[in-house]
């Protein structure tokens, strides 16, 4: 749509019906313009989700040296083909060892369980906190 432009002579002012007119157009200009996209919605699926908890127990509990995880080892078991994605909390020094936790999720949407030993010791609140969190689409720590 040309926007329509305003000649002025030296001694005249605008008439009103050129002052409407440029009203008009900057109104139907700004119609026009399109709203910024909405924030696209967390994946939901089992994998989607697993790798969201994952990223993120790696970065808070791990990465940033967290000392009730200090005795601890991420062993991350994404790919699976049972369809239970999962990540696995192994002792640091043995991460052969029978797990200390696991948090593991299926179906779509996405059902999380975690469940291991350390889910009755003193972090087992702030686990399942941080893991409903995560799997929500939270990012913070």
């Amino acid at each position: 749509m040309p926007v329509p432009t305003l000649r002025l002579r030296a001694n005249r002012a605008p008439s009103s019906a050129a002052v409407a007119g440029l009203v008009l157009a900057a109104l139907a200009l700004t119609a026009c313009q399109s709203k910024p996209p909405a924030a696209p919605k967390p994946s939901t699926t089992a994998l989607a989700t697993m790798e969201r908890v994952a990223l993120a127990a790696n970065r808070c509990w791990f990465k940033a040296k967290d000392p009730a995880f200090a005795d601890y080892r991420l062993a991350p078991e994404l790919n699976s083909f049972s369809g239970r994605p999962r990540i696995l909390i192994v002792p640091r020094h043995s991460p052969e060892s029978r797990p200390l936790l696991v948090v593991q999720a299926e179906g779509q949407p996405a059902q999380v369980q975690a469940f291991g030993p350390l889910m009755s010791g003193a972090s087992g609140a702030r686990v399942n906190g941080d893991v409903a969190r995560w799997a929500a689409g939270g990012q913070g720590c």
